[in-house]
């Protein structure tokens, strides 16, 4: 990732969305990982998309809620990620580590983002 666009958080959500979607691959085929990762796409890009409808926000009320809806997509994809590695069901572990870090930090950026303006609220 560029370092210039390491704090375009519509970008980096992006292209972490992209990134999952662009190595589905590394998954080992069965059952199991078609059900995790057809409900991780939809997570990740449910990120990404509730972002942009974030800064469209018409009140720092209003853009709070929908940062926490950010963050509870961001989470949802963290425990898949999760539930992926406890099952081993990863072949290509070094990108996974990568997504899997990628994620943590997107959840700790959000969080704070969030606790940051409530107190300004």
């Amino acid at each position: 990732m560029k370092s210039e666009n390491k704090y375009n958080l519509q970008d980096r959500l992006v292209k972490f969305s992209a990134n999952i979607i662009l190595n589905i691959g590394m998954l080992k085929k069965n059952f199991a990982t078609e059900h995790l990762t057809k409900q991780l796409i939809r997570s990740v890009t449910s990120a990404a998309l509730n972002y942009g409808e974030a800064q469209g926000a018409e009140s720092k009320k209003d853009f709070v809620h929908k940062m926490k809806l950010v963050l509870k997509e961001l989470r949802e994809s963290q425990v898949n990620l999760q539930i992926l590695k406890e099952a081993d069901l990863i072949n290509q572990r070094e990108e996974f580590i990568f997504i899997e870090n990628e994620c943590k930090e997107l959840v700790a950026i959000f969080t704070a983002s969030i606790k940051t303006t409530k107190q300004k609220m």
